[in-house]
């Protein structure tokens, strides 16, 4: 069993950098909560505790303390730079130390492979004599992911595609650097929904969906998003939706248990039992993703739809579009033809 101690930067009162409205200690937060789910999900023999697990104040102490009583083998501490840079760098404690050498093993292979996996400027592997890694009893690291205050990296790190790309990046790093093992496809549970609760994330029972042609499968919902860690080829062929999130579909031929996740932009048409509907309303907004938060354009009165499947974002209908846009189902404001 190989015990992960991952460790979200700031919290609490402490924000850690600001920049473009953006929070360094929610973004840690975030990407840690991505990090989990995939290494309970997708790992054999793992075990992961966070030093927070939402908006706390907790001390370094008490963070390192708490690593140490737990007896991990390995700590990550993930936090988000600031002043004068763009780009990914890790760290390592600059002193000396009994497993110096494994540990920047370790932290090169990670680095490595969150390079890999967002195409972020490398600002290089360095040293600190950062609390978290000094006081570790553990080969630990700690990451620099994007600098919040710099324009490019900001609209990165707001796009939660990219945070899954981190989380990915850091994933693949330890599978790697801990010689992790991957769970059988089989095995593999689905993603749950992010702590924000932003991504629509719902069983979906009997109902079907076609796949037209022959496409990729993926591991997690990221992946299918991403196009990344390809686990399959999904043929033709009628299949249950097990399960939808952040607009992915995990899809199977046996009821109720999870097959591989597609990307529906892939597929040549989208769910069955497809319908069109009118805007009736004089303007509508419409979404990029199934959150009311997620605004995107505006429909004008009379405009034609077609729709290709029916969400509940909380506790609201909401149409997803065949361009993959969503729109309200209130029966106030449109119209089924």
């Amino acid at each position: 069993m190989v015990k992960i101690f991952i460790d979200p930067g700031h919290g609490g009162s402490d924000f850690g950098a600001t920049g473009y409205g953006l929070r360094e200690k929610d973004l840690t937060l975030s990407i840690s909560k991505r990090l989990v789910n995939i290494l309970l999900n997708e790992y054999d023999d793992v075990q992961v505790k966070l030093s927070r697990t939402g908006n706390q104040t907790v001390s370094l102490n008490e963070r390192t303390n708490a690593a140490n009583a737990w007896n991990a083998d390995f700590l990550l501490s993930i936090h988000i730079n600031a002043s004068g840079g763009s780009g990914f760098e890790s760290y390592i404690y600059i002193g000396s130390f009994p497993s110096r050498s494994a540990t920047n093993q370790k932290r090169n292979i990670i680095h490595d492979e969150v390079i890999k996996t967002t195409g972020f400027i490398d600002r290089g592997k360095k040293e600190a004599d950062f609390h978290m890694v000094r006081e570790s009893h553990m080969q630990s690291i700690l990451t620099e992911n994007g600098f919040i205050d710099n324009a490019h990296d900001a609209n990165l790190l707001r796009q939660s595609s990219f945070l899954d790309k981190i989380a990915r990046g850091h994933a693949n790093g330890l599978e790697k650097a801990l010689k992790l093992k991957r769970k059988s496809a089989e095995q593999v549970s689905v993603a749950s929904s992010p702590s924000d609760g932003s991504s629509s994330n719902r069983e979906m029972g009997d109902q079907r969906y076609q796949v037209n042609k022959a496409v990729a499968g993926y591991y997690t919902a990221a992946d299918a998003k991403t196009g990344e860690n390809k686990k399959s080829t999904v043929k033709k062929g009628d299949y249950y939706v097990y399960k939808r999130y952040d607009g992915m579909i995990n899809v199977t031929k046996q009821k109720g248990v999870p097959g591989s996740w597609i990307n529906p932009n892939n597929n040549v048409t989208t769910a069955l039992n497809t319908f069109r509907i009118r805007v009736t309303a004089d303007e509508l907004w419409y979404y990029n993703k199934p959150d009311w938060n997620a605004r995107e354009g505006i429909a004008k009165k009379g405009e034609v739809f077609t729709v290709v499947d029916t969400l509940t974002v909380n506790g609201s209908k909401m149409y997803k579009l065949k361009s993959g846009k969503y729109i309200t189902a209130n029966p106030q404001y449109i119209e089924k033809l």
